[in-house]
């Protein structure tokens, strides 16, 4: 296998975070590997040498004209890419709504493409299930109903566990935790976790920090603790802090300590809550988006509940407030209902304790670069 060139596209943070991890893994099977690729600070840490010129791409819902351009240019750059470089294999990393379209130019062009975290065909877009099928010589997947799904529209599929597994330990010393991150050692502990970007963060976090405010009326001891994820800017949760009067710590770049020294989690809806169901806190997910990327998301969506944690559970084990839903009474509200119901409030972390069992066993960066080296040699 020695010579091998693969190339990994990512897209989002959370990709970067998952890209890296299955660099470190293929370089740890076949250290003489050439990787290239898309990505960020952690992929070109693990090594990958990353394709340059190309636009960073941050929206949620219905992207404005500016990135649209930014988007088709990306691809001119990555179509262009690909007809000269010789790949043994090129591997994409969620973000679906463009590597999809990169994939089929792959394919076209004769590379052999292969799809690590896959489109949630399951939630909305199953028409896509026919481009996958053309295209997707292999397709890896993370959640374990994902297989039968694609094997069923056969695709070929390899079920491999979830990455976050690797990262994330089951619940820490609450007290030891928040020694290290500078936190009161007593009192109720609100960690908040309002997204990855700013339209998230101007979104969320005003009724987040609202609702922590209610939630101290209740309990005076509170200290509220914001998880700022490595893409946001300190002074945009700074901007929102300074206007209300409560004990906040901000600490970036450490999601899964915050999580574990918190006894109750507000969360924006995507992979942190899966983060904070492995870490096994007490959480209530909330989420909105403009009106229009709303109804639209509406029309496509076929599942019942839109959090990952409830979807892995098949049951709404955890509240989910969304768009009108998504206030800072409404939250309160619940964060108060579980606080004082004790039996309620055991009764979730018991159910966050089945979702680990669920997701499969620690590796999944290592069997998932196991299937990559394999399909790139076949």
């Amino acid at each position: 296998m020695a010579g091998l060139s693969i190339m990994i596209v990512t897209g989002e943070a959370s990709g970067d975070l998952h890209g890296a991890d299955l660099a470190k893994a293929l370089k740890e099977l076949q250290p003489e590997i050439r990787l290239v690729g898309v990505g960020g600070q952690h992929m070109r840490a693990a090594g990958v040498e990353l394709v340059q010129d190309l636009h960073r791409l941050d929206v949620v819902g219905v992207p404005g004209p500016v990135m649209i351009w930014k988007g088709l240019a990306n691809l001119l750059t990555l179509k262009r890419f690909f007809r000269r470089e010789s790949l043994d294999g090129v591997v994409f990393v969620d973000n679906p709504s463009m590597n999809l379209r990169l994939a089929r130019i792959a394919a076209k062009l004769g590379h052999r493409v292969i799809y690590y975290i896959a489109p949630q065909i399951w939630a909305w877009g199953r028409h896509r299930i026919n481009l996958i099928r053309r295209v997707v010589r292999r397709m890896i997947v993370i959640l374990p109903f994902e297989e039968p799904i694609f094997r069923q529209a056969d695709v070929p599929c390899s079920f491999v566990g979830h990455p976050l597994l690797d990262q994330v330990a089951q619940r820490d010393d609450a007290a030891r935790l928040r020694q290290q991150l500078g936190l009161p050692a007593q009192g109720l502990m609100l960690g908040v976790f309002p997204g990855s970007r700013h339209s998230e963060i101007q979104s969320l976090l005003p009724a987040m920090m609202e609702a922590a405010r209610r939630i101290r009326e209740s309990f005076p001891d509170l200290h509220c603790v914001i998880g700022q994820a490595p893409t946001v800017a300190g002074e945009w949760v700074n901007e929102v802090v300074a206007r209300k009067t409560l004990p906040v710590t901000v600490v970036p770049n450490r999601p899964t300590e915050v999580m574990a020294a918190a006894d109750l989690l507000l969360v924006a809806s995507g992979t942190a809550t899966l983060q904070a169901a492995l870490v096994g806190t007490p959480m209530i997910l909330a989420y909105r988006v403009s009106r229009l990327t709303y109804l639209l998301a509406r029309m496509l969506i076929t599942v019942e509940h839109v959090g990952l944690v409830n979807l892995v559970a098949g049951r709404g084990i955890v509240p989910e407030l969304l768009q009108s839903e998504m206030t800072a009474e409404r939250l309160s509200e619940e964060a108060l209902r579980l606080l004082k119901d004790r039996t309620r409030y055991d009764q979730m972390r018991e159910a966050l304790g089945d979702i680990r069992a669920r997701l499969g066993s620690p590796g999944a960066s290592l069997r998932a670069a196991e299937v990559v080296l394999a399909e790139c040699q076949a």
